[in-house]
């Protein structure tokens, strides 16, 4: 019996344990970093505001690890002049907004890791903070990725709006005094026509009745009037003595008054 054949048979076992650690190496230096590298960090790519609005920077996380007290925010922002990115707010289990510098007092934060939400809002915007800004998350062991996402903001000068309350101060007090005296001088401008046509109409009325009385009394002749007399004299009944009374030719007043 040969005394070394038991080492002949370790061998083989020995070249398998090591093929199986190497494979296991491999296998694992191949998925370990898909398992961390699982953080995904959005934002807008361009955002546009006008002067003196309140512009909300949005960012959005996707993380397979659920937010700790680790989880930290950074907010950067990068001049449109050019020069470094300068870091103007932080984020770990509470907000830390700027205490100086152009954006003191005009940083809140809108965010709420649990939901995935690392927003800030830009208060009162100005032309200065034209730039790129930058929204950082870590979170713990998703520490790689895509941890940073990028915005690049424009704010442009307010377009002048026109209020109600202007428009209504401007009718007031210009468009309706001119209204009314428009009208007035239309009013004084027909009412004299008004007023000639109608005394052209009377003089015409008054011409057309002295023709008349010329067409039935010839002209230089005077027309008896009824006097009391008469009426007097006349009997009420007899109708006929009183038509015959108007249709008499026209004698001297003196000397109707001289019968009565």
């Amino acid at each position: 019996m040969n005394p070394f054949s038991h080492i002949k048979m370790r061998r083989p076992c020995q070249r398998s344990t090591a093929l199986n650690v190497v494979l296991l190496l491999y296998l694992v230096g191949f998925f370990a970093p898909s398992l961390v590298s699982c953080i995904t960090v959005r934002t807008p790519a361009e955002l546009h505001a006008s002067k003196g609005d309140t512009v909300t920077l949005s960012c959005t996380f996707t993380s397979t690890s659920r937010p700790t007290s680790k989880m930290t925010v950074d907010w950067s922002y990068r001049p449109q002049s050019g020069g470094p990115p300068q870091t103007f707010f932080h984020f770990a289990s509470r907000a830390f907004p700027p205490l100086d510098g152009q954006f003191m007092g005009r940083i809140r934060w809108q965010g709420s890791p649990a939901r995935g939400e690392a927003s800030i809002s830009l208060i009162n915007a100005t032309l200065k903070d034209n730039g790129t800004y930058t929204c950082s998350v870590r979170n713990p062991p998703d520490v790689h990725g895509s941890p940073n996402s990028h915005s690049v903001l424009t704010v442009t000068p307010k377009a002048p709006s026109v209020r109600f309350s202007d428009v209504a101060v401007l009718l007031a007090f210009i468009l309706l005094p001119s209204a009314i005296i428009t009208l007035i001088l239309i009013g004084r401008m027909l009412c004299p026509k008004k007023h000639r046509s109608q005394s052209k109409a009377y003089r015409a009325s008054i011409e057309v009745t002295e023709g008349e009385e010329y067409s039935s009394h010839p002209p230089g002749a005077k027309v008896k009037k009824t006097t009391c007399c008469d009426l007097y004299l006349m009997d009420s009944e007899d109708d006929d003595g009183y038509y015959n009374l108007k249709k008499r030719p026209p004698v001297d007043e003196g000397y109707a008054e001289s019968q009565c």
